[in-house]
């Protein structure tokens, strides 16, 4: 499988980075095509720009600026998250690459009869999350709603291949984390994609 890594970290030496480089090491040795994209490396500009929200409700969207991202978006198998959670949320910098690369066009096109979006990543069966939260699980679950899972289960999901294969790993309350803890996430992560096919 051709499969993107998007990363999304500002630090270098931060666990995420290290999870990161472990996916990516992890599926070129189970011999996939890896597209590794690391957001804070190659200066992604986050914010939608004026023309880009003029042309953003109709099938004529301008996403020139990010033409490159939505080329390898439209040609690749699956795509893997790695990145933060803060505030329950993605890093702003990742909400932007989604608001600018997952666009009209690429992500969805619109039906003119009604109006409705229709899925148009059909080239996408794989749609997987490596990520971190500083709360423990049950804060983000059951206090907070777990708003950044569903972003992906029932927002980006939906615009992929049918039956695409997904997975949402976790590793919670980071603020308490121990290199045990890590480690043995490290390792839950590499079993995963070890299973990719």
């Amino acid at each position: 499988m051709r499969i993107q890594v998007i990363y999304c970290h500002p630090l270098p030496d931060s666990f995420n980075h290290a999870l990161f480089q472990a996916i990516v090491e992890t599926l070129e040795e189970s011999g996939h095509d890896v597209v590794a994209t690391d957001l804070y490396q190659e200066g992604f500009q986050p914010a939608m720009t004026e023309t880009e929200r003029r042309t953003y409700m109709g099938n004529g969207y301008d996403d020139s600026a990010v033409a490159p991202y939505v080329e390898t978006l439209t040609t690749v198998d699956g795509v893997i998250f790695c990145f933060p959670h803060w505030w329950y949320s993605m890093p702003a910098m990742l909400k932007g690459y989604v608001d600018r690369v997952w666009g009209p066009g690429t992500a969805f096109v619109y039906d003119a009869t009604d109006n409705h979006l229709e899925p148009n990543l059909r080239n996408i069966k794989l749609l997987g999350v490596v990520t971190t939260f500083g709360s423990p699980w049950w804060i983000v679950r059951l206090f907070a709603g777990d708003p950044g899972r569903k972003v992906f289960t029932r927002g980006l999901k939906q615009m992929c291949a049918k039956g695409v294969s997904t997975f949402w790993l976790a590793h919670y309350d980071m603020d308490h984390s121990t290199p045990r803890s890590r480690e043995t996430y490290l390792d839950k992560v590499k079993a995963r994609l070890s299973r990719i096919r």
